[in-house]
């Protein structure tokens, strides 16, 4: 047997309502299928995501952690990491059949 290391990955692209814990850290919960997973960040992550929100019309964020703590309706997500993308809409692509009439 080999030793694998498990991680979760959740992606969502609006900003979550949070509460201030201690220090300025963030927690926020995700609701995924129905199962909530709760979510604490440091500041300087949590303004990844607040930046994200006011400067790009569209954007998605990956959060990847480590399955932690279970809870009541879900899990409590360690060592959270966050990456913010911003979305590019899809350019309308014109048929050349369809503009001759």
């Amino acid at each position: 047997m080999i030793v694998g290391k498990l991680e979760v990955a959740i992606k969502i692209n609006e900003l979550p309502q949070s509460n201030i814990v201690e220090n300025g850290w963030q927690q926020f919960e995700i609701d995924c299928d129905g199962r909530v997973i709760s979510i604490t960040v440091k500041p300087k992550i949590w303004k990844k995501l607040t930046d994200a929100a006011s400067n790009y019309p569209q954007w998605v964020a990956a959060i990847a952690g480590k399955l932690g703590q279970q809870t009541e309706y879900g899990f409590v997500l360690e060592e959270p990491n966050i990456q913010v993308f911003e979305r590019k809409p899809k350019a309308e692509v014109v048929s050349a059949f369809g503009a001759a009439s």
